[in-house]
């Protein structure tokens, strides 16, 4: 294995211009987002420098970079209010977050974030920004930050607006215009969040003054935080983990996924967490907010040339080095100003495409959609998420349900059966509906079970002998296994024969494998079943012919 995934010189000019051009990027939004989780403007820069270096050198995705973003800001700033009376707690949620997310590559789970519901990412990412615009308002417009949540800050909005708007209002409303209508050519070679904050941040110290800033900012490398545990807290604190690691995951899977596209590569979604778990442990250690992969970052660094990791690790050697020679500077940036730039990332990671298209989505996916991002909103991210997977598993099996059930046949005339033969069509034809043919193709799960069993209960048909025709069934599952025998049971209860046809090589064997651990073969003697469906109907016939009933079945 490659100590370091993707690791080459060829491109090197491209990736030094990358790496620089993702700090210039980074800087700003690391500040914001660190403003914003409460645990300080360095917190953030320090969480972009550990995450996005470690994230570079460890990681599965050459092309990506890492650091803060909004979903996980939001997390962070969660757990900084849950354990605000012991700092030392919330980073250690933040170690233990990495250390779950270093488990889940361990454990290759990587690959199963991408069978998340569309409806369910797209509901709870537009959650997300709709908390980062409401947390966001009252610093926008001079106000202090609300600690007390999303519900609280909603209720403070009249409040707000009600004015007098000063000062704060005026940089923060310039802000949010800067970020949102620079023009293209000129956000290529100054990125409209730097442009914002050099602009404001000037006004405010020369021309607005008297507006709330960040303040002071302790220099130097950030002192070491030593994990803390307290019993009582363990639960709580191994919930909150595992929501920033779940989130991270899926963040930084998504945006794996979306350099993939950019570059055409494919990314190793199992190291790559192991290099996101790392990196976010390292950030906890020194007292630094957790982060992800971080899609503009990512973006900004594959258009300017990034590639391969050395654009990820050089994006945060810049800031680092900005961090121990210009932190005194960044003491005067305006609380408004940074609230101005997380306005419009709150406002780009609402899945707005989705929503225009909402109204003609499948009442299901929409009904998924809502209820994730109200739940996101108004109660709890792990919640929304859950419920949200829920919702769309039971569509899902409605779905499948359906359409499973019409590789269901209940078959006792030739015309209702394709694949049999001709000798098979005649056989049928002259038992006049005593042989009922159940015939399954293809792939069955629990979905469709219980409509099975209930099909047969309601078929009418006066039928002597049960022929469970398995040739085409590529699929079966616990659930399926056992309405098989349910309905086994049932004719064999009613005094009618059941014989089956299988062959060994149905799926490779794994049908007539399931059957058997699970003991529904027992129901079924060895001389009944059969691996042509065609001696099964013969046999059916010789039956018929001999008046043959369930109480002589051990004397055949």
């Amino acid at each position: 294995m490659e100590l370091v995934n993707g690791l080459n010189f060829k491109n090197i000019r491209g990736d030094i211009f990358g790496g620089l051009t993702a700090a210039v990027v980074a800087l700003p939004l690391a500040l914001a987002f660190g403003v914003a989780s409460g645990a300080g403007a360095m917190a953030g820069l320090y969480g972009a420098i550990f995450v996005g270096f470690f994230s570079a050198i460890i990681g599965g995705t050459p092309s990506q970079v890492s650091g803060p973003t909004g979903p996980m800001t939001v997390v962070m700033a969660i757990i900084i209010t849950q354990y605000g009376d012991s700092p030392s707690l919330a980073f250690t949620v933040v170690m233990m977050g990495g250390a779950f997310q270093v488990l889940f590559g361990t454990l290759r789970l990587g690959r199963y974030v991408t069978y998340m519901p569309f409806s369910v990412v797209s509901g709870f990412m537009s959650g997300i920004g709709v908390i980062i615009i409401l947390l966001q308002m009252a610093p926008l417009l001079g106000h202090p930050s609300s600690s007390k949540g999303v519900l609280y800050a909603v209720y403070m909005l009249p409040e707000i607006f009600s004015g007098p708007f000063g000062n704060a209002a005026t940089l923060g409303t310039l802000s949010l215009a800067i970020v949102t209508f620079t023009p293209a050519a000129v956000n290529r070679i100054l990125p409209s969040p730097l442009l914002a904050l050099l602009i404001c941040t000037l006004l405010g110290v020369y021309v607005l003054p008297g507006v709330p800033v960040i303040g002071e900012i302790p220099t130097g490398f950030p002192v070491m935080v030593l994990p803390t545990f307290e019993l009582t807290m363990l639960p709580g604190m191994i919930s909150s983990s595992l929501i920033l690691a779940m989130l991270g995951t899926i963040d930084s899977l998504l945006t794996s996924l979306v350099a993939d596209n950019f570059t055409r590569s494919y990314h190793k979604s199992d190291r790559e967490l192991v290099g996101q778990g790392i990196g976010n442990m390292v950030a906890g250690l020194f007292g630094a907010i957790p982060g992800a992969g971080a899609t503009m970052r990512t973006v900004v660094n594959i258009r300017a040339g990034g590639k391969t990791p050395i654009s990820g690790a050089l994006h945060s050697v810049v800031l680092l080095a900005v961090v121990l020679g210009l932190g005194p500077l960044a003491e005067q940036i305006p609380h408004a100003v940074l609230a101005g730039i997380l306005l419009k990332v709150g406002y780009d990671i609402i899945d707005w495409e989705h929503l225009r298209r909402l109204h003609k989505a499948p009442r299901g996916g929409m009904m998924v959609t809502l209820t994730v991002l109200i739940l996101t909103v108004v109660a709890d991210l792990v919640l929304a998420v859950g419920v949200g997977v829920i919702m769309a598993a039971l569509i899902s099996a409605n779905q499948m349900s359906k359409q499973q059930i019409k590789q269901f046949r209940l078959v006792t005339t030739p015309e209702e059966y394709p694949p049999i033969t001709v000798e098979g069509r005649e056989i049928l034809r002259w038992a006049a509906g005593r042989i009922l043919v159940l015939h399954l193709s293809g792939a069955f799960s629990y979905c469709s079970a219980k409509d099975m069993v209930r099909q047969l209960g309601v078929t009418g048909a006066d039928y002597s002998v049960v022929v469970l025709d398995l040739e085409g069934a590529t699929m079966i599952d616990t659930s399926i296994a056992m309405a098989l025998e349910e309905i086994i049971k049932q004719c064999l209860d009613s005094g009618r024969i059941v014989l089956l046809s299988c062959s060994g090589q149905c799926d490779g064997g794994k049908v007539i494998n399931t059957l058997d651990d699970l003991g529904v073969l027992k129901h079924i003697p060895p001389h009944y079943r059969h691996g042509v469906r065609l001696k099964a109907l013969r046999q059916a016939k010789r039956l018929l012919e001999k008046n043959e009933t369930t109480e002589n079945l051990s004397v055949l």
